[in-house]
């Protein structure tokens, strides 16, 4: 008889640790902006080196638990989770504008759901527990981090390099998925918790997902938009072209020459 605690959506642990998800950032924040460039470096060092570790912990241990046919058909990260994850270590390390567009749209606006509806089967105190948080709230505690912290900016072209990217994992996983029979990005079957967003049957929930997707990347890039706009309208002087130097930098972190 198993002995593991079952998770509960809303329990008592999900909520603190979502909370502790988005009290993370904050915290970053403050320690990078107080601390100046060697206390941010420290920061995205070992945050770094938290997100790996528990990457590499949570494939040792699922090999160990499956067996590596298993893992290569179930567990590699080929998920928008697994692959953000990889992007936040590769975006901490470097300040990679590339890799911060992935963790931003990909990381806000498809591993937020995943915070709030896990496709999780054990709950806390469970290793996998801590692993699943750690990892999902580490991308969006991440994202955050990136644009509070480090000062790193979305932009149109950014949406679509993300959305173009999306799109290709998609086609490649639709044929990648039957050879492997797997079911990777959910898109050879839906999830197996409650998530709003798949409520059509198989295939049709595919693009609608996708239509989704473009949704809230462009919900996500709209603040900055916005506040770009008031800020042009407050100061008239402000020469045009510069919008599309903005534009044109590709969410460089501020303060960071380009390449």
């Amino acid at each position: 008889m198993s002995t593991e605690s079952p998770f509960q959506i809303l329990s008592a642990p999900h909520v603190v640790a979502l909370c502790l998800v988005f009290l993370a950032p904050v915290v970053l924040t403050v320690a990078a902006r107080r601390g100046g460039e060697r206390v941010t470096t420290v920061v995205c060092i070992a945050f770094a080196a938290v997100m790996f570790v528990n990457e590499a912990g949570h494939w040792i241990y699922r090999v160990a638990e499956v067996g590596a046919g298993e893992f290569v058909r179930r567990h590699l990260p080929l998920h928008i989770c697994g692959i953000a994850a990889l992007a936040l270590v590769v975006t901490l390390i470097f300040r990679n504008r590339h890799t911060f567009e992935i963790v931003y749209f990909w990381g806000l606006a498809g591993t937020a759901n995943a915070l709030l509806t896990p496709q999780l089967e054990v709950g806390f105190p469970e290793y996998r527990f801590f692993q699943y948080f750690i990892a999902h709230g580490g991308i969006v505690a991440g994202a955050l981090f990136a644009v509070w912290g480090l000062r790193m900016r979305p932009t149109f072209a950014s949406l679509a390099r993300a959305f173009a990217l999306l799109a290709l994992l998609t086609a490649i996983l639709l044929v990648v998925n039957p050879l492997l029979g797997s079911n990777y990005m959910f898109l050879q079957a839906p999830p197996v918790s409650a998530s709003p967003f798949f409520f059509a049957p198989w295939p049709y929930y595919i693009p609608i997902l996708g239509g989704v997707a473009l949704l809230f990347f462009g919900l996500l890039l709209a603040p900055f938009e916005i506040a770009g706009r008031w800020r042009r309208a407050s100061n008239p002087a402000m020469p045009t072209a510069s919008r599309r130097s903005r534009r044109s930098e590709d969410a460089r972190p501020e303060g960071v020459d380009r390449a």
